[in-house]
């Protein structure tokens, strides 16, 4: 998506964000992330802050509310600062975090603070008053007609497990951005989404899957469910690699890859044997 500077805004809405902020002296767009018309983050009287936001009429622009309303109730996000409405434009105004993408490679020290990121998030109930698919929907035409109950869960995911999604402060905190495609889903989902992710940034699928039991909801997980869910996920990926093909998406679907046989190949073996 082609991004707008903020001296580009209209006038109108950047007169509205500075009420809340003083004066923007700097703003800088985002390198990272595609789907929104402006990010950047800005530098004014009241500090810095990340701030992303489309026109009033694009078709996309209820994400962006969702987003925000999803935000206000996640744990390990920053926080709303404001929300404006002028100039054509919808903008929200994010806490700055002051931090850096985690390393997820094996031996990072990253990865403790990562497990307690997932840990808390997946305690965290779906706010109920939002509403979205949950994520069996989201990915229907993968699963079976009869989605096993396993796989229907009302905790709040996050769903894009990205390292760029991740930030880790400066007291060692990791912390979760982009929560736009949040849905209702297992309490494990999250920190199964993040396998894959392990596994491409060089661990095996069994150290994946060891840091991920260090998570008690994914350890509670039935071995056939993770199992099915591990299927899901790289039949969806490997579909959307052939169908909407990105740079990045093919060494995730090999990732997703070998986590599904790793998972299918102990079931078969009686490691994770799957229930009647």
């Amino acid at each position: 998506m082609d991004r707008i500077e903020w001296h580009d805004l209209p006038a109108a809405t950047r007169a509205a964000v500075e009420r809340h902020t003083g004066p923007v002296e700097q703003a800088e767009t985002a390198p990272h992330g595609v789907m929104s018309r402006l990010a950047c983050t800005i530098r004014a009287r009241a500090g810095r802050a990340f701030v992303k936001g489309t026109p009033q009429d694009d078709p996309q622009a209820w994400v962006y509310r969702h987003e925000v309303q999803v935000t206000r109730n996640a744990p390990r996000a920053p926080h709303v600062l404001w929300e404006v409405d002028a100039g054509g434009w919808l903008l929200y105004g994010y806490q700055y975090v002051e931090g850096r993408y985690p390393d997820l490679t094996p031996g990072s020290a990253d990865l403790v603070p990562l497990v307690r990121t997932l840990t808390v998030v997946s305690e965290a109930p779906w706010p109920e008053t939002l509403r979205k698919k949950p994520l069996h929907t989201r990915w229907a035409e993968f699963l079976p007609e009869d989605v096993p109950p396993g796989l229907q869960g009302r905790g709040l995911a996050h769903t894009d497990m990205s390292p760029h999604n991740m930030l880790v402060t400066g007291t060692g905190e990791l912390l979760l951005l982009d929560w736009a495609l949040a849905c209702p889903a297992p309490a494990w989902a999250d920190t199964a989404l993040t396998v894959p992710r392990l596994i491409s940034a060089g661990h095996t699928p069994e150290q994946a899957e060891t840091i991920a039991q260090q998570v008690p909801a994914y350890g509670a997980a039935t071995p056939a469910t993770l199992t099915m869910f591990a299927r899901t996920v790289y039949t969806a990926w490997e579909d959307w690699e052939r169908t909407r093909p990105m740079p990045h998406r093919a060494a995730l679907t090999a990732a997703a890859q070998a986590w599904a046989v790793h998972r299918e190949k102990g079931r078969q073996t009686g490691a994770h044997a799957l229930s009647p």
